[in-house]
This record gives C-alpha cells, sequence and structure tokens, in this order.
C-alpha cells in the first residue's frame, strides 16, 4: 500500500522555517509574518549562536529586514545592544561583515558604538581586522564618522591601529586610523581645556547673581548639561540637542531681573545653547503701534533683531489691557506675534514684571504656560544682600561709572553696611527700591564725601575712600527724598 510502513515512499516533513533563517535569507515578507504570528519572536535568540533576528539581518546586510526590525511598533522594541555567544551586539555583527548600508542604519538609531565584545573588542576593531581580509574599509570609515574611539584597548591591550600589520595593502587602512587619531588627541586636549576655562568663565559670571538659589542651580544644570553633552558626542554618541526654555521673571523692581537676563545670555552662549549672548531689552512702546496694522511688523522687527539671542520683555502685564472691553489695545497682538515664534527654536523669551499684574498675561493666552515652562521668583533682597551688591559694584565698577577709581573704607564691611541699612530705612522702603537704592545710596555717599573734603587735602587714598559716615548720610538722603514724594 503506497505510503504504508511496508515499504512505500514515506510522507515528506514540512519545512520548519526560523525567524532567523529568514532574516539570513532576506526574506522580508517572511519576518513579517513570523512576527505578527508570535511577536515575542523579535528579541528570541537562536540556539549555539544566541543572535537575534537583528543579530543575523545585519550581519548578512539585509537592510529591509534591519528596518523593518528596528521600526517595529509593538508592545516590544528590538534590542539595539542584544550580545550573542561572543558578546557581540548587532553592530559588531554588521562591521565584520562589511554591511555597510546596516552599520549606518544602526548608528542612526543610536546603537552603541564603543560595545565591547567578550574578548573587549569594539566594532572598530573587528572593521579593521575583517577590512583587512576583505579589502573594503567602507565600514572602519563609517564608524569613524560617528567618532567610533580609536584609542579604544581591547582585552590585549591593542588599539584598532594595533591590528594592522605592516606591509603592502595596509598603507590606506593605517593612514586613514592614524589621521583620525590625531584628530581626536586634538580634540580631546582642546576639550579637556575648553571644559575647564567654560566653567571657570561660568563660575565667575555666576558670582556675580545675589542670592536667587534656584536660578543659579538652574544656570548650573544647563552649564554641565552642555559640557557633558559635547562629551558624549565627542565619544560617538547620538544625542538630541537641548534648548533652553522660554521663562518668566516674576518680582518686584530692583530685584536684578534685567541684570540676570543679561548674564544668562553670556551664560546660555557660553556652554553651546544660543548662538549668539545678545540680549535684546523690550517694553510694550518697543512692540505697540499706534495705528491698525503697525504692531505686527514693529514687534516682529524687534523678535528679528534678538533671533539667535533673549528677548527680554519687561513689563510685559502692560501688552494686556486692564479692561478686557478695550479693543482699541494692541498689546494682545504684539503678545501673539511673540508667542508665534517661540516653538521655532531660534529665540529664548523672558516675560519679566511684578508677580499680581503678571497674572494677566499667563491667563491672556493658552499657549503661555505651554511654553513658558520656567518661572523665577525674584524675592526682595535682605539687608545683607543689598550690603553684598553694594561691595560688588564698587569692586568692579564699569570706567563710565561715577564711582570708577573709588573705594570703601575697610570699616564698610558688609555685616556692617547691612546693619546700617536695615537701621536708616524701612522695610517698606527697601521693598520699593531693592537694589535701585544701593544705586542711589553711592551716588550719594560720593556726593557727601565731596562735600566733606577739605580743598586742602592733598592725600590720594582719602580722595577717594568711601567712608560708613558717607553712606550713613547717603541713606539719610534717601529717607528724605522718599517723604517728599
Amino acid at each position: 500500500m503506497p505510503g504504508s510502513q511496508n515499504g512505500g515512499p514515506r510522507p515528506r516533513l514540512a519545512k520548519v522555517e526560523t525567524i532567523h533563517g529568514l532574516a539570513r535569507a532576506g526574506d522580508l515578507a517572511g519576518v513579517q509574518r513570523k512576527l505578527r504570528e508570535n511577536p515575542a519572536l523579535l528579541n528570541d535568540k537562536n540556539p549555539v549562536m544566541c543572535q537575534t533576528p537583528l543579530h543575523v539581518a545585519a550581519g548578512y546586510n539585509n537592510t529591509e529586514i534591519v528596518k523593518f526590525l528596528l521600526n517595529w511598533q509593538g508592545t516590544e522594541t528590538v534590542d539595539l545592544e542584544a550580545k550573542n555567544m561572543y558578546g557581540e551586539t548587532p553592530l559588531h555583527m554588521a562591521v565584520k561583515n562589511s554591511s555597510c548600508e546596516s552599520t549606518n542604519l544602526l548608528l542612526e538609531r543610536g546603537a552603541h558604538i564603543e560595545a565591547k565584545a567578550n574578548n573587549g573588542m569594539t566594532p572598530l576593531h573587528l572593521a579593521v581586522w575583517h577590512a583587512l581580509q576583505a579589502g573594503d574599509y567602507s565600514t572602519v570609515s563609517v564608524l569613524l564618522s560617528y567618532n567610533a574611539d580609536c584609542f579604544a584597548k581591547d582585552d590585549e591591550g591593542k588599539m584598532p591601529l594595533n591590528h594592522i600589520p605592516g606591509g603592502a595593502g595596509s598603507e590606506k587602512l593605517l593612514k586613514l586610523l592614524s589621521r583620525h587619531m590625531e584628530e581626536q588627541r586634538k580634540r580631546k586636549a582642546l576639550m579637556s581645556c575648553c571644559e575647564g576655562k567654560a566653567m571657570a568663565e561660568f563660575e565667575e559670571a555666576i558670582s556675580q547673581i545675589v542670592g536667587l538659589q534656584e536660578l543659579k542651580m538652574q544656570l548650573r544644570r544647563w552649564a554641565r548639561g552642555m559640557l557633558f553633552d559635547e562629551k558624549r558626542r565627542a565619544m560617538g554618541l547620538g544625542i538630541a540637542s537641548r534648548r533652553a526654555p522660554h521663562m518668566a521673571f516674576l518680582g518686584n523692581p530692583g530685584t536684578g531681573k534685567t541684570m540676570v537676563a543679561r548674564i544668562l545670555g553670556k551664560l546660555l552662549h557660553m556652554v553651546g545653547i544660543l548662538p549668539t549672548d545678545k540680549v535684546i531689552e523690550v517694553q510694550r512702546t518697543d512692540l505697540v503701534g499706534e495705528f491698525v496694522g503697525h504692531t505686527g511688523p514693529k514687534t516682529r522687527r524687534k523678535i528679528q533683531d534678538a533671533e539667535g539671542g533673549i528677548l527680554f520683555v519687561d513689563e510685559a502685564y502692560r501688552l494686556i489691557p486692564m479692561q478686557k472691553s478695550d479693543d482699541k489695545d494692541y498689546g494682545l497682538e504684539a503678545l501673539e506675534e511673540i508667542m508665534s515664534v517661540m516653538d521655532s527654536g531660534k529665540i529664548v523669551v523672558i516675560f519679566a514684571g511684578y508677580c499680581e499684574p503678571m497674572k494677566r498675561v499667563i491667563t491672556s493666552n493658552d499657549g503661555f504656560c505651554r511654553r513658558v515652562t520656567k518661572f523665577f521668583y525674584f524675592d526682595d533682597f535682605s539687608t545683607t544682600e543689598l550690603a553684598e551688591i553694594l561691595h560688588m559694584k564698587m569692586k568692579n565698577p564699569s570706567e563710565s561709572s561715577l564711582l570708577y577709581g573709588f573705594k570703601l573704607h575697610p570699616s564698610c564691611s558688609i555685616e556692617v553696611t547691612g546693619e546700617l541699612i536695615g537701621r536708616e530705612t524701612t522695610e517698606e522702603r527697601r521693598k520699593q527700591m531693592n537694589g535701585g537704592l544701593v544705586d542711589t545710596l553711592l551716588i550719594n555717599a560720593r556726593e557727601n564725601l565731596d562735600l566733606r573734603l577739605d580743598f586742602n587735602c592733598n592725600d590720594a587714598d582719602t580722595m577717594i575712600t568711601i567712608t560708613l559716615e558717607d553712606l550713613e548720610e547717603g541713606l539719610r538722603q534717601i529717607s528724605r527724598q522718599r517723604q517728599l514724594q
């Protein structure tokens, strides 16, 4: 009887197709079918070699399957760093088989370019070794374009260059690696120097800010984050570019909002977040026109001036009318023009003003809180902080300042000056003036110095030294001036 066990032909067993076999054969439809039937096969490892479908597809340069696996939309994502029995990732498999297209795809997706196999070899080690066998240097070039570390050492202490033997046929590869090693050596030396210099400049700039600990901490996060991002890129890691958020500075007059914005512009430029350090300061009159059609172009010109830097909108609440029924006010149009460019990444906007009136701005536009993500509160300065500001202004006055060339008497310590300010001013007055009190005080103190000096005085030190007596009289003048207002 045909097909019986008594000698007839045996029935042919159906061929079992594995997802790994389909990936090797380049059967995209078959791989897709297998994954639809069983999504758990995405990172399944085959017997003996312990390779995933991505290992196999990358090794055989079946790029359509590599793309499909990388873009798989299931609950599980493909494991870029899965290791086979030799500790090799899919990127190792791609480079050692000269699968240039698959190498590019894996690197674009963020595969770790410095992953090490069990023997300590990175993808560049393997790419060099196999390039010598195949005479094809394309995967080496791709890895170097992603800044693969030419100085990485395997378990034998060998760098990729050390795997190139002398003799004919290897000169081109030797020259290619040597050139990149020199570039990386220079880059590392420059980065080390620049990091130290950048952080020193950063700390010098941030030291000019009195108080505002929350803001200082945020600035340090940005600075350190940007410097570490540069290191990550130097290591060949594909990372997203960071962008400074738009901000609101809330506080009373004289609390340093404008000064901090200027320092912020320099810092964000210094660490690479902004291409320029310019800060364009505007108020309502700089943005709002008097007639229909004037406000839009006027505001756009200021936005264009600030491109690549910071647009600092002082007293931003003045853009929103007190009465919602005021349909002749064009401030809202100016605000909408600014909001329309805030998602472009070309500009950082800082809105500044008193806390309470700024609520009008925050509630006037539905997209405000989505775009403005950092709110910094500028508290009123304490008497000690005002004394610190006074000392800073006397320490490094600009050449255009009336205080240039003058100094404080040693008796005018921060502690003593702070006590004097607390004694000669009221809390309400300090709240109204804040840092403005220091500027007025120092001008008054210098005038008092001139008033008490004798024309026969020839002592140079006395001629330029502001004393505690001068500061005290300067504060009393402020109190008298305020009483008249």
